[in-house]
């Protein structure tokens, strides 16, 4: 799977250069130990998360939640969900039973809140 992929700002998000910015929030396994204040580090986070899922797969909420609990360490998936959805680095149906990545065009992308 390709990772690399430049933002709108710019910003490459390839997985491990991702990993190398953010190792002040990293732990030895890769798990964020803290969600950054600062804007900048936040979206780098938040990229670095949603590198973590499958391109054209779809995700429950409950399957969301179970990933994100594998890539953090402070037991806050649904602040993570949101704060991905909110970014745009997620899209969800409106009833929000479904997500994925994004960057992705769908049939479900009419479906967004």
């Amino acid at each position: 799977m390709d990772t690399r992929w430049i933002d709108q700002e710019g910003i490459d998000l390839e997985q491990e250069t991702l990993g190398k910015q953010l190792r002040n929030f990293l732990d030895e396994e890769g798990r964020l130990t803290a969600f950054p204040a600062k804007r900048k580090m936040k979206h780098l986070a938040l990229a670095y998360l949603a590198g973590k899922f499958q391109p054209g797969a779809r995700y429950t909420e409950k399957e969301i939640n179970q990933l994100l609990e594998q890539w953090h360490v402070f037991h806050d998936p649904a602040t993570l969900r949101r704060e991905l959805y909110h970014a745009r680095l997620l899209d969800r149906k409106k009833d929000g039973s479904l997500y994925w990545l994004a960057e992705e065009r769908s049939e479900c992308s009419e479906d967004r809140e």
